[in-house]
């Protein structure tokens, strides 16, 4: 060619994607009406497939008149009106049978149950980051939703099993997993599982309106009207039950202006104090999402010096942003060279690190009340 070519290049750093950790998975029972056809609510949501519904009101009324599907879905509308991955299950004649199906397997084609969830992105492109089965969540259920949860970087919310304070911390020790946050007491008799469906509502209210970095604690609930067991509550005094239950990391509902959840921590065990917060829990996987989407294309491209540095500066842009945003206190994306050593570079493995800090609630201020004289320094002058 005798002339100008011209070709873009696509250096420097990129815009990062910002994933929803607000999309609810939700595993239901419904039923149709006595002697009325199933037929649309079967065409609705079919049994173990992942359905994507974007107006839970108008999902409700077509969600039959039996099973926890309807009484879930019009809980959640209470809250917001957010995207929700549907998995519909069959009732089992008990409650091994019931289990089993909420449960569910795979054949390694066909997913059903809870597993359906980890199908969800490829059925309807909406991966369920706020997992729960109002009403259903037996121990085993619970059990089932954590693992999925640790595969799809999300929250589970159930109800802790018991019929008094003790029966529930003692139903807590079942657990150690930083991706539960278990919940007592209920707040219907009639519709068990209520105070799940609307925890998964708000917990997707407040990180579309808020953030991931706002727990749930603290923030009035839509639609409550009383609870199925008394909760002595004091701000001033931890000896009472929603002291006893935090102090177990079990949330639990007290009514003050309003009725609301009380508490910030999840069933992380021991070995994990920095995910006690649900709130560090969730900016971990914010964290993870926006890597993931950073370094994606960037990936298999020729490693060079100035590859790493657009990596970085794409990764800390972001992070910088977060910190404005309030959503981190600090955060850093570096290159440390112990960590690469020229044979992993060669391999096309380079390590970035990244430190952090997350944004911890205000739980536990501590105001000291000092009984002072001074202020009657200079009185007489004052008197003159």
């Amino acid at each position: 060619m005798h002339g100008i070519t011209i070709r873009e290049t696509t250096t420097g750093a990129r815009t990062i994607l910002a994933s929803s950790l607000g999309y609810i998975g939700l595993i239901a029972t419904a039923t149709a009406a006595a002697g009325a056809p199933t037929d649309a609510l079967d065409e609705a949501f079919p049994l173990n497939i992942p359905v994507l519904i974007s107006d839970v009101d108008a999902a409700a009324g077509n969600a039959g008149t039996g099973g926890t599907l309807k009484a879930a879905l019009e809980a959640i509308g209470d809250q917001t009106s957010p995207i929700v991955i549907v998995v519909r299950v069959a009732e089992g004649d008990d409650q091994a049978e019931t289990d089993a199906n909420v449960i569910g397997g795979t054949d390694g084609n066909l997913y059903t149950g809870i597993q359906a969830l980890l199908a969800a992105e490829s059925k309807v492109g909406i991966r369920p980051r706020i997992l729960g089965a109002p009403g259903l969540d037996s121990q085993a259920v619970t059990a089932e939703l954590v693992v999925a949860a640790k595969k799809l970087r999300a929250r589970v919310y159930a109800q802790a099993q018991g019929d008094d304070v003790a029966d529930a911390i003692l139903y807590r020790d079942n657990f150690g997993d930083r991706e539960l946050t278990l919940i007592w007491p209920d707040t219907s008799d009639v519709t068990p599982g209520d105070a799940v469906a609307r925890a998964l509502g708000l917990r997707a209210k407040i990180t579309e309106e808020q953030g991931w970095h706002k727990t749930i604690s603290n923030v009035t609930i839509g639609g409550v009207t009383g609870l199925t067991r008394d909760v002595h509550f004091d701000l001033q005094d931890e000896s009472n039950d929603a002291g006893l239950l935090n102090a177990a990391q079990i949330v639990t509902l007290i009514r003050n202006d309003g009725f609301r959840f009380w508490g910030n921590r999840t069933c992380a065990g021991d070995d994990q104090p920095e995910f006690s917060f649900e709130s560090a829990v969730l900016t971990s996987f914010a964290l993870q999402d926006m890597i993931l989407s950073a370094l994606a294309p960037f990936l298999d491209q020729p490693m060079t010096v100035g590859l790493i540095k657009d990596v970085l500066e794409t990764i800390n842009a972001q992070l910088r942003q977060l910190v404005v945003d309030g959503r981190l206190i600090g955060a850093l994306a570096y290159y440390d060279p112990s960590k690469n050593s020229s044979a992993a570079l060669a391999s096309g493995r380079p390590t970035i690190s990244l430190k952090y800090t997350a944004v911890a609630p205000l739980e536990n201020p501590i105001v000291e009340l000092i009984n002072t004289a001074e202020y009657y320094d200079g009185f007489a002058e004052q008197l003159a």
